[in-house]
């Protein structure tokens, strides 16, 4: 979907195109954030903003940058190189720089993953607080299962292998805006758990030799 590898088949439809590469009409969020090391926070974010945004004036170029790394909490910290950051705050800075573009896809490879749980739970709030505000598509990639319920409104089921299939999809009914104890305190969240974590162990094996 991001345009990073070649379709092998089919083909994929964003806003009425067919996508054929890489495009600023997708952010991304890596696992990784892939920082550029010699520029700082703000400039990293500029990067992207320069190119999508080349008529706006340089003030208002400026602004958007500084208002998302403000949005994730890095007011104090946007001037600071990427070695002078903690993982966390790097990841702050990648989601920054993704919702900076405006894109009308957001693509989020497991971007939470190699976070301390409490850096994890604080990402997760900035998350879905800059959703809420921007209402982006969204498409999340995630081995977490609680995660996958708090922050989705579908859960779509991979099956194992270079050649996975759709093996199952599950509506998420829990009502927006969401608060983590509520959303684990609603009386579907277990069945939903259970169910999801069974396909992980059992049903996503299926076929596999």
């Amino acid at each position: 979907v991001a345009g990073l590898s070649s379709i092998t088949g089919g083909g994929i439809i964003l806003a009425d195109r067919e996508l054929d590469g890489p495009g600023p009409d997708r952010g991304v969020v890596f696992q990784s954030p892939s920082l550029l090391p010699w520029m700082t926070a703000r400039e990293n974010v500029m990067l992207g903003v320069n190119q999508v945004f080349f008529t706006a004036s340089p003030t208002e170029r400026e602004q958007i940058a500084e208002y998302y790394l403000t949005v994730v909490g890095l007011e104090d910290s946007m001037h600071k190189r990427p070695s002078e950051l903690s993982q966390g705050m790097r990841q702050r800075v990648g989601i920054a720089r993704a919702f900076a573009l405006k894109p009308k896809m957001l693509l989020l490879d497991e971007p939470f993953g190699m976070l301390d749980s409490l850096t994890r739970y604080e990402l997760q709030a900035v998350l879905l607080e800059l959703w809420r505000n921007n209402r982006i598509t969204t498409l999340m990639v995630t081995h977490d299962v609680d995660e996958a319920l708090y922050l989705s409104d579908r859960v779509v089921c991979m099956t194992d292998g270079p050649a996975a299939e759709v093996g199952e999809i599950v509506s998420i009914p829990f009502p927006r805006p969401r608060d983590r104890t509520a959303v684990m305190e609603h009386p579907l969240y277990d069945s939903l758990r259970d169910g999801l974590i069974d396909f992980l162990e059992h049903r996503a094996h299926r076929g596999k030799n």
